[in-house]
């Protein structure tokens, strides 16, 4: 089996339109999440999201593509094409040896809506013929192989709010196997939309708070739910000896995967079992003992269940370990970007290890007794950091892990 590092990173997020502005928001303990702008709010009990703000895709898509593709899609091709440059590759024709797995959790939905708005107000024949494959899940994988030239294996892993984990692992057991030389790996989405905050609202699971960036509260005892917010992220996957031979900056070598389901509940969270199995898997495949691992950027949406239950999964897995990791969640500061957060989180992972500090988490003023790890409160730290884990748990019961190391120097 082949070595798999990370080679380029992209993100289009609520605090940043690329990694550089995203990462640098992080660190200085930033919020993006606002009132709602993309939608008339005002009969919604939650008003707050986080938005990607001043967003413009136009001169990044050919505008008759652009013109056709949902919001979703064009977050992510442009996430992609970061990515893609900042792995030092050019768009210079095709390429057979580069393939993409990029994700999402509801995929085109603005655009499924908005041409059942015209069947019913305007009639069938009046729908776009470039609806359907337009609002597919798979549409933005489709849309960044055909924007960057990539004829490798192309697909959409779909896994809630697990996608971009789930994506970048498939796509490191794709290089392992020599399926590819590299493949772009990430998740993006787009559902501020009434309809999910209407499914949202129902179910109790969004955050409300007077002050929009004190909403999203992971770990806090006044924790109410998470903020739904969009985004995207992209990371360039590839063989070891690929980058080597070209010469090419490396982030990070992915040393682990891992996948389970929780097989309890269609929404609620079992109470540790899937994140405890994920977690380990990942470390038995990258052969590391659980003392290696030093920071987890954590799923840490804020719902009540969701934190306790991953803070109990890592005393689990990490025994007296656990009280010496460093735990942190960037959603405190991007709200939940749905099938984009795991592959953001990959992303800040990325960049924790290069640059050895770790972004906060924020809102943390009333720590929860049932939440007892280190979570790096209110401002970034800087700490040795060889290797970190991320996690990603969705909907579905769906769990993913990904464990990434600092290369050698």
């Amino acid at each position: 089996m082949r070595r798999v590092v990370i080679t380029g990173v992209g993100a289009v997020t609520p605090v940043g339109l690329d990694a550089a502005s995203t990462w640098a928001a992080l660190l200085e303990g930033q919020s993006g999440v606002s009132l709602v702008t993309l939608f008339d709010a005002r009969e919604f009990p939650v008003k707050i999201a986080g938005e990607v703000k001043g967003f413009d895709a136009t001169g990044r898509i050919e505008p008759k593509e652009l013109r056709r593709m949902d919001r979703y899609a064009q977050l992510g091709v442009v996430a992609a094409q970061e990515a893609f440059a900042d792995a030092g590759f050019e768009r210079n024709g095709l390429r057979d040896d580069i393939g993409v797995i990029f994700g999402s959790a509801a995929g085109g939905l603005s655009l499924l809506l908005e041409q059942q708005r015209i069947l019913l107000e305007r009639g069938p024949k009046r729908v776009s013929p470039t609806f359907l494959p337009n609002m597919l899940t798979d549409s933005c994988s489709g849309h960044i192989a055909i924007s960057l030239g990539l004829r490798g294996p192309n697909m959409a892993v779909v896994s809630a709010c697990a996608t971009g984990n789930h994506a970048l692992g498939e796509a490191y057991e794709t290089i392992r196997r020599g399926d590819a030389e590299a493949v772009i790996a990430g998740g993006a989405d787009a559902s501020i939309l009434p309809l999910v905050f209407a499914g949202f609202t129902t179910m109790r699971a969004l955050a409300q708070h007077d002050d929009p960036t004190q909403a999203s509260r992971p770990f806090d005892r006044e924790r109410s739910g998470f903020v739904i917010s969009e985004g995207a992220g992209a990371l360039v996957v590839e063989a070891l000896e690929h980058a080597t031979g070209r010469g090419a900056r490396v982030y990070a070598e992915v040393l682990g995967y891992g996948s389970s389901n929780d097989a309890f509940d269609m929404a609620a969270p079992a109470e540790g079992e899937g994140a405890t199995q994920t977690m380990s898997r990942a470390l038995r495949k990258a052969g590391l003992s659980p003392e290696r691992v030093d920071y987890i950027n954590a799923h840490g949406t804020g719902t009540p269940l969701n934190d306790r239950f991953e803070t109990t999964a890592i005393h689990r897995v990490f025994g007296p370990h656990a009280s010496r990791l460093a735990v942190s969640s960037t959603k405190s500061m991007t709200g939940h970007m749905m099938g984009a957060s795991g592959a953001v989180e990959a992303v800040v992972c990325c960049l924790t290890l290069r640059d050895q500090v770790i972004a906060p988490t924020i809102n943390l003023t009333n720590p929860d007794p049932d939440c007892d790890l280190d979570y790096v409160p209110h401002t970034a730290r800087q700490a040795p950091v060889e290797v970190a884990l991320s996690n990603s748990f969705g909907l579905g019961g769906h769990n993913a892990s990904v464990i990434l190391g600092r290369p050698a120097r």
